[in-house]
Order: C-alpha cells, then sequence, then structure tokens
C-alpha cells in the first residue's frame, strides 16, 4: 500500500507577476523591480515551522548578454553575436561522479545534435546566506552551459529547438543511468532568449542568493517573478517556478487526463517542423512532476512544433465557447476546431507565459484566479496576482485593469506594443480557415438517420436488472423521479452504510471508487448559475495530429452534444460507416465469457480483450463499442468499468488510444456516478441499455406518468445535469477535460490491481482484487439466474438508503434505537452497551 503523500497529486496556489518595458529597453532596474514585486508576494508563499525555509522562488530574465559576454571574456573565451548561443542553467549533484557523469551527457547531446559546447561557468551564490538546513541538504551544485549554434543552424528558432532537444535527450539519458542521485539533476532553462534563476528559496533570498541578479550589467526587458505555495507537496528546488515558459498560480485539476492523453499522443504525432527530431523528445512529460511542469512541457512542445506562443495557450485554456452564442464566428470556429485535438487544461488559473519575445498571461475561463495589471507613462506594465505589489505613483499609472475570465493579455516587445484580447484572438482566429476545415471534417451524430431497430434480449428484463445488481431502491428514488421529473432526486440524509469492501452485499465496482472534489485554495463551480461556462460535448473516434499545423488529412470527427446515447443514438452509431463511406468503423467488444470458467477466467479473459482491441485498431476499426449485451444465463459480464479502464490504459500504453474511440454499451450504469467514473476512465460515450429499459417500463406501469419517449429523454437530461454537477465539484467545466482525469479515490482495492488496471488512481485503502471482483459480479449472475424463491419475480429490495429487512446493514437499525431509547428512558446502562 502506498503512503499518503504521492507526488503525483502536487499541487499549488501562489503569486505571481511580471514587470515588462513595452518598447524592449532593457535595464538592470527591471530586475530590481522584478524582485521587488516578488518581495511583495512574500505572503502568498509558504513557509514551514523553520522560518528560513519556504516553498520555493525565482525570477526569469532575458538572456544578459553584455554580463554574461564579459564573464566568459575574462576566461578567455568570446561568445558569438546574441541569438548565436544559448544558456542552460543546469542543477546538479552535489556527488562528484554522478555530477561529472550528468555534465558528459549533456556535452555528449551537445556534440550529436551537431552544435557547439563554449564553456562551463560556475554560478556564483552567497553561502553565507542564512538558509534552513533542511533547504542546505538539498542545494544542489549549480552551473551554466554555454551552446553555440552549429554549422546548420541559421536561424534564433531553429537554435531554440536544437537547445530543446539537447535537454530532453541527455535528461533523458541521465534518467536511464539510474544513479541514486540523478533526481538532484534538473534543468531550470536552456535557452538561446531567455535565463531562469530559481530554487528552494524565500522571497527575499533569490536577488542575494544569486549573485548575477546584482550586477548592474544584468540587464533585461522583462522579469517574471513566482513566490510558491504548495497546497499538498513537499518543497523541492525543481518544483520552484517559473518554469521555461510558465508561472501560474492555481491548480490544473484534470492533470491525470491531460498526462494520459499526452503520453497516448506520442505514438501518432507528426510534425513539420521538428521532423525526425520529434521522437528524441520522448516522454513529452514525465510522471511525479507537479501540474505547472506538466503543462511546461506540453506548452513548450507546442511552441517548438510551430504554433505562436498565444495560439499554443488559446489551445491549452480555451475561454469558454460552446455556449457563448455572441462570439465572433471565426473565433468560435478556432476553438470549435482545435477542441477535437487537444482536451482543455482546466481548474482555477491565472497563467503567464512568455517566450523572451512576447509576455503575457490569461485567466481559466471561470476566472477563479486573480491578476491585475497597470500601464505607467513611460512603457512598464506592472501584472501581478494583487495590485501594489510595486510602488508606483498614481499620476504616472495611464492605465489599471484586470484580467477577466478566459481573457487574454499580450506584451510583444519586438513590437512595441500592447495586444488586447480582442485583436489578438481575431488576429489568430483568422489565420486559417477554421470554419472550412471544421465542415471538411465533422459529423453530427444527430444528423445521421437512425434506421436501426433495438436490439431484442432472450432473457426477462428482470433477470438482466437482477444479475446487474438493481435494487428495489434503484428504481424508486433514482431512476423513478429522473425519468418522471428530468432531473435526480434531492436526498439529505447522512449515510451510515458501510462501504463497499466492508459490506456483506454485492456490490458494483464503481462503488469502490469515490469522488474527489475542489479543497484547500480550489473552488468549485455552480454548474447551474454558471452554466455558460459548462459543456458536455463530447467527440468520439480518432483525434487528429496535434502537431499537425497546417492540417494535412485531419480524421473525420463525431460529435455529440452529451455523452448519454439514447437507443436511437445507438442505432446511428452502429450504422455509422455507411453513413459515413467507411470513414468512421465500430467494432463490437464483447465484455462477457462463460458462466462456466469462474472467477479465475477474468484475468485471462481482459488480456484477450486488450489484444483484440489493438487488432481491430490496427485492422481499421476507429470507433470500439465496448459491450455487455451478450451477457445470458450462460454468459457472465465483466464489469463495464474494468474492462473500459483495462483497454483504455493499454492503449494509452501502446500509443493507439488517439486513434480510436470508446464507447461504453452496459446494463451496469443506471446512476449519475456510474457514468462519472466510466468517463473518468475513458468513456467518450455511454449507452445504458438497461437503464433506458427500465425506464420506459416502468413509466408505463404508472397511470400519469410521461411515455417511454419523454421518459427516456428526462433519464438522458437528468444524468447531464448530474455529470454537470460532479464536474463543477471538482473546478472542471468541460466533459472532455473530465474524460480520463481519473479524478477518483479507489477505496477497498488492491494496490497491484489498481496499478494494473486503473494505473494513476489513488488508493490509500486496500482490499480486493481482480478475481474478488470478478467474483462478486458471478454472484450477482447466479442470484440473478437461480431459483431463489424471493427474487423469483421481484427485485431486491436493496436498502442503501434506507434499513430494509434482508436488506444493507446499516450504523442505525430499528432495533438499535429502540434499544438506545430504552436504555435512556430507563436509565439502563446494560441497555446502551
Amino acid at each position: 500500500m502506498c503512503g499518503l503523500y504521492d507526488p503525483e497529486r502536487e499541487h499549488d496556489a501562489c503569486g505571481v507577476g511580471f514587470v515588462a518595458h513595452i518598447k524592449g529597453h532593457k535595464a538592470h532596474a527591471i530586475v530590481t523591480q522584478g524582485l521587488k514585486i516578488l518581495e511583495n508576494l512574500d505572503h502568498r508563499g509558504a513557509v514551514g515551522a523553520d522560518a528560513l525555509m519556504g516553498d520555493g522562488a525565482g525570477i526569469l530574465i532575458q538572456i544578459p548578454d553584455e554580463f554574461y559576454r564579459a564573464e566568459l571574456g575574462a576566461r578567455g573565451v568570446a561568445l558569438p553575436p546574441p541569438g548565436e548561443y544559448g544558456v542552460g542553467m543546469i542543477f546538479l549533484p552535489k556527488e562528484h561522479a554522478s555530477r561529472l557523469a550528468c555534465e558528459q551527457e549533456l556535452e555528449r547531446a551537445v556534440r550529436a545534435e551537431g552544435q557547439v559546447l563554449l564553456a562551463w561557468r560556475d554560478v556564483p551564490v552567497d553561502r553565507a546566506m542564512p538558509m534552513s538546513p533542511a533547504v542546505r541538504a538539498k542545494e544542489p551544485v549549480i552551473r551554466q552551459l554555454f551552446i553555440g549554434r552549429g554549422a546548420d543552424v541559421i536561424v534564433p528558432d531553429a537554435l531554440e529547438r536544437k537547445l530543446y532537444v539537447i535537454r530532453k535527450t541527455a535528461s533523458a539519458a541521465i534518467q536511464k543511468l539510474e544513479l541514486t542521485h540523478s533526481r538532484e539533476y534538473y534543468v531550470p532553462s536552456m535557452s538561446c532568449r531567455t535565463v531562469i534563476y530559481k530554487g528552494l528559496l524565500l522571497a527575499d533570498q533569490v536577488g542575494r542568493y544569486y549573485r548575477d541578479l546584482q550586477d548592474a550589467h544584468v540587464v533585461t526587458a522583462l522579469a517574471l517573478v513566482h513566490q510558491r505555495f504548495s497546497t499538498n507537496t513537499f518543497p523541492e528546488w525543481p518544483l520552484a517556478h517559473p518554469y521555461r515558459f510558465v508561472a501560474h498560480n492555481g491548480e490544473i485539476n484534470t492533470l491525470k487526463g491531460n498526462f494520459n492523453w499526452m503520453r497516448a499522443r506520442q505514438g501518432v504525432m507528426r510534425s513539420p517542423v521538428l521532423g525526425d527530431d520529434l521522437h528524441k523528445l520522448y516522454p513529452i512529460t514525465f510522471e511525479g512532476q507537479s501540474d505547472t511542469a506538466t503543462f511546461d512541457n506540453t506548452l513548450e512542445l507546442l511552441v517548438m512544433a510551430g504554433y505562436p506562443l498565444a495560439q499554443a495557450v488559446m489551445m491549452m485554456i480555451p475561454e469558454a465557447w460552446e455556449q457563448h452564442e455572441a462570439m465572433d464566428a471565426r473565433r468560435r470556429a478556432f476553438y470549435e476546431y482545435h477542441a477535437a485535438m487537444l482536451e482543455p487544461w482546466d481548474g482555477p488559473a491565472a497563467m503567464v507565459f512568455t517566450d523572451g519575445k512576447q509576455i503575457g498571461a490569461t485567466l481559466d475561463r471561470n476566472g477563479l484566479r486573480p491578476a491585475r495589471y497597470i500601464v505607467t507613462d513611460d512603457d512598464l506594465v506592472v501584472m501581478a496576482s494583487e495590485s501594489g505589489v510595486l510602488p508606483v505613483p498614481e499620476n504616472r499609472i495611464v492605465k489599471k485593469w484586470r484580467l477577466q475570465p478566459g481573457k487574454m493579455f499580450l506584451i510583444d516587445l519586438e513590437q512595441g506594443r500592447i495586444v488586447d484580447d480582442e485583436e489578438l484572438k481575431n488576429q489568430i482566429a483568422n489565420a486559417r480557415p477554421y470554419r472550412q476545415w471544421i465542415e471538411n471534417v465533422r459529423v453530427r451524430l444527430d444528423d445521421v438517420p437512425a434506421d436501426g431497430e433495438r436490439p431484442r434480449f432472450c432473457d426477462a428484463l428482470l433477470d438482466r436488472q437482477q444479475a446487474f445488481g438493481c435494487t428495489q431502491e434503484d428504481l424508486k428514488f433514482l431512476l423513478g423521479p429522473m425519468a418522471a421529473q428530468g432531473e435526480e432526486a434531492i436526498g439529505s440524509m447522512g449515510n451510515d452504510a458501510p462501504l463497499a469492501v466492508l459490506s456483506d452485499r454485492n456490490k458494483p465496482l464503481y462503488n469502490y471508487f469515490k469522488q474527489l472534489f475542489a479543497q484547500v485554495t480550489n473552488p468549485p463551480i455552480d454548474p447551474i448559475r454558471e452554466a455558460i461556462v459548462m459543456s458536455l460535448n463530447s467527440f468520439i473516434g480518432p483525434k487528429p495530429n496535434l502537431l499537425d499545423i497546417n492540417a494535412v488529412n485531419p480524421p473525420m470527427r463525431l460529435e455529440v452534444t452529451q455523452p448519454v446515447l439514447d437507443f436511437d443514438d445507438m442505432a446511428r452509431l452502429r450504422a455509422i460507416e455507411t453513413h459515413t463511406g467507411g470513414k468512421f468503423r465500430c467494432y463490437e467488444l464483447d465484455i462477457t465469457y462463460p458462466l462456466a470458467w469462474g472467477r479465475e477466467g477474468v484475468e485471462a479473459k481482459l488480456a484477450s480483450l486488450t489484444a483484440e482491441t489493438v487488432d481491430a485498431i490496427r485492422g481499421g476499426h476507429n470507433i470500439i463499442i465496448v459491450t455487455d449485451r451478450r451477457m445470458s444465463r450462460t454468459q457472465v459480464a465483466i464489469p463495464a468499468l474494468l474492462a473500459l479502464s483495462a483497454v483504455h490504459h493499454h492503449l494509452v500504453r501502446e500509443g493507439l488510444r488517439t486513434t480510436a474511440g470508446l464507447v461504453v454499451e452496459t446494463g451496469s450504469a443506471r446512476e449519475v456516478h456510474h457514468f462519472a467514473v466510466l468517463a473518468g476512465y475513458g468513456a467518450e460515450a455511454v449507452h445504458p441499455y438497461l437503464a433506458l429499459e427500465t425506464v420506459a417500463e416502468l413509466q408505463g406501469a404508472r397511470p400519469g406518468a410521461p411515455d417511454a419517449d419523454r421518459a427516456i429523454a428526462n433519464y438522458v437530461k437528468a444524468i447531464g445535469k448530474g455529470l454537470g454537477k460532479i464536474m463543477s465539484k471538482m473546478g472542471i467545466s468541460t466533459y472532455m477535460s473530465y474524460c480520463g482525469a481519473q479524478i477518483f479515490e479507489a477505496i477497498g482495492l488492491k494496490d497491484d490491481f489498481v496499478r494494473k488496471y486503473f494505473r494513476g488512481t489513488a488508493s490509500q485503502v486496500g482490499g480486493i482484487g481482480v478475481f474478488e471482483v470478478a467474483e462478486e459480479a458471478l454472484r450477482m449472475h447466479r442470484a440473478a439466474f437461480g431459483s431463489d424463491p424471493v427474487l423469483d419475480g421481484l427485485l431486491d429490495t436493496g436498502g442503501e438508503y434506507a434499513w430494509r429487512v434482508r436488506g444493507e446493514e446499516h450504523m442505525w437499525t430499528p432495533d438499535a434505537i429502540a434499544k438506545l431509547q430504552h436504555s435512556v428512558r430507563g436509565g439502563r446502562w446494560d441497555t446502551y452497551k
């Protein structure tokens, strides 16, 4: 069992700011002002019991060419002209042999990429500065590596890409060495434009610790600073901000899904700009990084692959466009086109970004982090998490304002001007014919004729309901109200029933997963009042090549307005090949197996399912329907969640996940939580055929109830509303962000079971494994098709929501309450015991 700390779940909430000269004029004063902003954001950082130990701080500036030229010139090293060399800021292990191995790998990578190794430089630091013993123990050796351009590199952009490749290949090689001290190796920056000074320092220590920052020859036109407050992390030198392109105040709630999708794309990405260098960059992101580090890795890839910086940020943090009817049609087309390429990185965020030529900031679609800025009469822009971080006389301020939800603010130092949100986004949206590209590839499922018939089942509805664990309570408290009113019933009582793993009754696998929710510094969303930012749109099928900046032969995209498919939708999906000329091809993955195999058969069947899926995709199918519809008296269904997650994660590992969509057709999903868990583990759409049949029959048996079609529509609507509520509790706005994000904690499942089939899911409490899960499914199946007279014509009572005879155990039973009353009224201690 893992401990309570897991680096994969790191988040932070911090203070961020920058100062920049609009015209690009460089001065040491900007470094000083940046450090002053950092000091004034000190209260946004964290300090431990040791007052000298914080969570980290840093500053990003443009390369001070004059300063470095003088420093190296004193050693007899002549630097090439600005833009023809890069500087790598390197954290190295203190242990001598490990440090030497890391340096050799870096030098080897420089030579392998045909660039010139100019010099190493020891970065002067103030070792006499008071520092926490814990921080001092983790302090790395800090050196700079100067790299000149090779003969094949002509322009700075090409050199920047080469430096990117050098850093990634060297880092991957060092990780493969598996040195004990290799974790101490880290490259804060390697660029021909910017350099980063950061560490596990307090805000007022950065300028003192790094002596370079005190030199008047260190000049820059921009300074990006960050003071870190980690909400559930251990402070580390590499986790301090800024990162190479961004500094961030907030949390990426969809991180696990974003990480998995990026890893899945590695098998299919092609880049006309990076060419053969692309495969040298893998893995793009590493497990165990913070959310901002992973975001920075992805943004860096997009920029290096040819996307303009602002466009890449717009793709990753799109504004709320789905319900925004007044949005310009071309801008809407931009967001709509890229929605299928990249899922939003969702969560409260004030994201500041720079490539050394431009610097800007954007807020998440909900505006859940503050960002304010001022412009002075001498062309200085100051932006930070709050006002007043830099003392500026009021008579010098020509403009003061704040960033608004989903809006962007950009300073182009080369053009010497501020580009506002409207101009910037219109310019990007008008650069390509996105509307035409969308119309060429989009298929809406609603537009496909529904000419199929409903599937027929050999077994009675009651038997199938019992086989999937449906109870009388499900009909009364869940399905009935949703079918009648189009929304979930409201309940207010606490839950005194045991956890699934502690229950004596058979439980669906969904019940072993608990929803995570926004906490600490992470606000939830109101899905009713803030409906404009919510979206249930989903795309089924292959995803376009993320790095195809010219839209060369993109795949078709199948779009649904919400992820719950009714009978007509499923008929359309099954007929999609005919109506699209074979551009979409469905494959039914049967997740049932013979009852005679028993519990031991489930593991082999899951292995068979993953292999069968790979074969189907390589055979040209691009929509996989994970179905248990063939469950019968002799065929037992593997829990749909288990089969889905096994297939989803296997395809991610094989690099095939983005080449096909996953649709789940199951009799087990009936309440909102079930759909949420399926979404969290990769389902782009769900067809709950048994729940729909039950709803249709339920309404037919009640006088005055809506007809079957109306009841089904109400049920689908209620599930959609419920999904919105669940996503909003975690501060997530879109279904595409939620899909695959695994925003759950497993309670009562073995560690090896979770690692194999639900990789990346938090699990603090162990319990049952794959065979026990299969055993629960088998017991429900045997009870359904067995000879128990109690279940012969009636569903099990359930007893989950209220105590029932033959139902679930509760802490408060009629007997316990009666004895409590008797003991109190009679003063009977023995009765109370």
